[in-house]
């Protein structure tokens, strides 16, 4: 990979429901960077996937639980929050007030992805139901519109173990390979690396995430430029067993709160 590269942020307006991201996407590069270039990676905030593919949820519409009164009242959430995040969940883990610590396909997140900001008042959006699929009906609409050959990274906002702050992590991605292997190589001293392993696409969509925003920019996407990533036809995201990661193994998966 190049040692440097462009970032742009993408500007697209509000995105609503049934919106084509894909071409939204394409007309805000147009205006801002002269449109995609081959190796051009994109990546696109998981709420504004999530938005133009219908999946908002409105809360007036929720009747919770027992079970998520339960967990609300425990955690201080809106127990129709509670009751989506519960619905959203593979398993409960645990929570700090206004949270719930979730299970979500193989990854541990809070309120499994269930994301209040950015969506219309009243309303939350879960994640996008198959990232990856997201991930690649993007890349195709892109040569489509284009021609051209490019990477797309669906990311997420998430808070890191005992850090202050959020990152990029990808959640979906086509295109790329997301987690390249570094194993064999020789470190500065000639030892053999026996375990490092890159999250590529992890650290592309923190860079993306610079000029992104949280807030009320506007900038759900990114396209990063330059970077000499390989484009291929891999798509996912690699993910470990709960009992192989070092913070997890830390704890017991059998807790009753889920």
């Amino acid at each position: 990979m190049n040692s440097s590269f462009e970032v742009y942020g993408l500007s697209t307006g509000i995105i609503k429901p049934g919106d084509p991201i894909a071409e939204r996407v394409h007309d805000a590069a147009d205006r801002i960077c002269g449109g995609f270039e081959d190796g051009d990676i994109v990546v696109i905030a998981e709420t504004a996937v999530a938005t133009a593919e219908g999946n908002v949820i409105v809360l007036a519409r929720i009747a919770p639980s027992p079970r998520a009164c339960e967990l609300a009242e425990k955690y201080q959430m809106d127990p129709r929050t509670a009751e989506v995040v519960l619905q959203e969940s593979d398993a409960i883990v645990g929570g700090i007030p206004g949270f719930l610590l979730c299970m979500k396909n193989g990854t541990l997140l809070p309120n499994a992805g269930v994301d209040t900001s950015n969506a219309p008042p009243g309303c939350v959006t879960p994640l996008p139901k198959d990232p990856d699929q997201s991930a690649v009906a993007i890349r195709e609409s892109v040569k489509e519109l284009t021609g051209r050959t490019i990477g797309v990274i669906i990311a997420d906002s998430r808070t890191h173990a005992m850090r202050l702050g959020c990152s990029g992590v990808a959640i979906g991605a086509a295109g790329i390979t997301a987690v390249i292997d570094d194993r064999g190589r020789s470190d500065l001293f000639g030892r053999k690396l026996e375990v490092t392993k890159r999250a590529v696409a992890d650290n592309i969509a923190s860079a993306a995430e610079l000029v992104m925003g949280e807030a009320d920019e506007c900038t759900p996407a990114a396209i990063i430029r330059g970077i000499g990533l390989a484009m291929d036809d891999h798509t996912g995201i690699e993910t470990i067993d709960a009992a192989e990661c070092l913070f997890m193994g830390a704890f017991r998966m059998n807790r009753n709160d889920g």
